[in-house]
């Protein structure tokens, strides 16, 4: 995807115009990921408390950085193994934590879409040829290319497994499925039971209104951005969060060709709109390479010292 994104690019201009960045609007653009990444420490902590789990701020921070480090190395990847911490310094089951996640993500995804419907309202003049030659012409080439038959098989197919799973796994383990069910519907109705649904949904937008921030700021860390106003940066924004979205470890590629797509809408050209999101892309990665390497080292610390 990363080749893709800079294919047929003049890489040696690009380059050029990242080391020429401003980086103290750099530097503001990531305490401003830092503190969303803090929100969303004290937002998950707070399921755990509905669900009367005392876990720890610190140990939830460091599960949620010890995350993002893992979805480097595998997509989603990083949900699990958040969980995972959190179950070896606080006891919480693992799939009451995995309920609490999926939980917090439809709440992030219900926000990325109330943002995907404001920027069509407001910047529809702007943003309509894109969607409509990008994403309607090419799912309608799609749908009219689908092979139905092979739809039907792997259909039957798929019924077929499922079924086959189920039957295993009530004759097998239908105690252990028994526990996960109630594990999993515990941490599903953690919301239900937050006491202070104001400050978790403020907690929510509060995240999103940092990343939106975190974009902004960067716009003026070199030349050709620095024009660009809030409406862009919320566009920007929307672009980059259907990126991260997708399957692709930390959004490698897929951030920058999308960035750099949303910007092209505002006149800006694809080679610094590429340099744009290399830059913002990069110092999001260093960030969690740094921070979530540290949380990890804190973790196995911390981890070796109470089985001791």
């Amino acid at each position: 995807m990363l080749y893709l994104a800079f294919k047929e690019q003049d890489l040696k201009k690009i380059w050029i115009e990242i080391k020429t960045a401003n980086f103290l609007w750099v530097a503001a653009s990531v305490v401003a990921v830092w503190l969303a990444h803090l929100l969303r420490a004290l937002r998950w902590q707070m399921l755990y408390s509905s669900i009367q789990f005392r876990v720890g701020f610190w140990n939830t921070y460091h599960a949620v950085m010890i995350g993002y480090l893992a979805n480097l190395a595998l997509p989603r990847f990083g949900e699990i193994g958040r969980c995972s911490v959190v179950r070896r310094m606080e006891g919480v089951p693992m799939f009451a934590s995995i309920g609490t996640v999926i939980t917090e993500r439809l709440f992030d995804i219900a926000v990325l879409l109330l943002t995907a419907c404001i920027m069509v309202v407001f910047q529809y003049h702007v943003v309509s040829g894109f969607l409509y030659d990008t994403i309607y012409s090419s799912l309608l080439n799609k749908i009219h290319g689908i092979n139905y038959y092979w739809i039907a098989v792997f259909s039957v197919l798929a019924f077929l497994l499922l079924a086959l799973a189920v039957y295993f796994f009530r004759h097998k383990f239908s105690v252990k499925l028994l526990r996960i069910v109630v594990a999993l519907r515990q941490g599903f109705g953690s919301y239900n039971k937050v006491q202070n649904k104001p400050l978790f949904l403020s907690f929510t937008f509060g995240i999103w209104l940092l990343y939106l921030l975190s974009m902004y700021f960067a716009f003026f860390a070199i030349q050709t951005t620095a024009h660009l106003n809030i409406e862009v940066a919320f566009t920007a924004l929307v672009f980059s969060g259907f990126a991260m979205a997708a399957p692709v470890q930390g959004g490698i590629g897929v951030f920058h060709w999308m960035v750099a797509q949303s910007l092209m809408l505002y006149s800006v050209h694809f080679k610094d709109g590429l340099a744009y999101a290399t830059i913002i892309h990069s110092s999001q990665l260093l960030l969690i390479l740094f921070l979530g390497s540290l949380s990890l080292l804190i973790i196995l610390t911390k981890n070796k010292h109470l089985r001791a």
